[in-house]
């Protein structure tokens, strides 16, 4: 009987076809460089936990060391349900303008109502904001370093326990 060698058969065996090495060696550099990108992004730190927040501010706005903010940028400090505070912008203490004490204002649907300048805190959401404008202390923020500093304590305990955060942003 006579016995047919087929290609890839040796003596009747299958022959083995070994991986090229240089392609097992690029598939281990891409494995271990996908590991690589999966730490990275599993360990990595941005945003508000980067910056540091303390407890009571939940986030800020520009962003802790921003920079290329706009001059006319809206300063935010969003606090923790129960807190109150106050801004003071480049050491201008800016007044504290509370929603909730307002007072009775007769204003029409769609009508907008004047606030005087100075930080305005909305207390449904414990968060203080200041828009730079015509009549604020703060018209804009010049090109360059500008320093936030916001003074916080619990509502409950007042201002005397008040604790202090600040950051600086940059304007172009």
């Amino acid at each position: 009987m006579t016995q047919t060698v087929l290609p890839g058969m040796m003596g009747g065996v299958r022959a083995r076809n070994l991986p090229d090495p240089k392609l097992l060696l690029a598939s281990l550099v891409i494995a271990v460089g996908l590991v690589m990108i999966g730490f990275a992004l599993a360990t990595s730190i941005s945003g508000d936990e980067a910056a540091d927040l303390p407890p009571a501010v939940e986030r800020v706005t520009p962003s802790v060391d921003a920079v290329q903010v706009l001059q006319q940028t809206q300063v935010i400090v969003d606090l923790a349900e129960g807190y109150e505070g106050r801004l003071v912008i480049d050491d201008v203490a800016l007044d504290t303008i509370r929603l909730d004490e307002i007072g009775d204002v007769d204003v029409q649907p769609g009508e907008q109502i004047d606030l005087p300048p100075g930080a305005v805190f909305e207390p449904g959401n414990d968060t203080l904001t200041f828009t730079p404008g015509e009549n604020a202390p703060v018209d804009r923020f010049a090109p360059g370093v500008h320093r936030v500093e916001v003074t916080y304590w619990q509502t409950v305990d007042g201002p005397s326990r008040g604790r202090t955060f600040s950051w600086t942003f940059e304007a172009i």
